[in-house]
């Protein structure tokens, strides 16, 4: 069992607790995604994502898994998957997309999992 402030969570195995610190840790890299609620904001990301990235602050960490499109690791450096999916989307990744990257597996092998475990 973890302790995350005074509460006691269950551990579950490959999951990522998004509590205040991971919120903390990852403030610059959420505050950016939610920018692109504005069709300006992202069109300014697309012409230059590196000066975008430096705009909010985002640290070298964040700033790679932006780069590799790595929704995973924008998870592991303190995003939340509310404001992942406007990047995500803003990019045209899919559910299964960010589903087959959580997982560790190709796209394809995500949607037969998901149809197999749906029978």
């Amino acid at each position: 069992m973890g302790v995350i402030g005074h509460h006691h969570e269950l551990e579950i195995p490959g999951t990522y607790i998004f509590d205040g610190q991971a919120a903390m840790k990852g403030y610059a890299l959420n505050k950016m995604c939610y920018s692109f609620n504005s069709a300006e904001n992202r069109a300014e990301f697309l012409r230059d994502e590196d000066a975008y990235c430096r705009k909010f602050g985002l640290n070298e960490q964040q700033c790679k898994a932006i780069r590799d499109r790595n929704v995973l690791a924008m998870i592991h450096a303190g995003g939340c998957i509310y404001y992942l999916a406007k990047f995500s989307g803003m990019l045209g990744l899919s559910v299964q997309d960010v589903g087959a990257q959580q997982r560790g597996v190709s796209v394809d092998s995500f949607k037969k999992m998901i149809k197999e475990q749906g029978e």
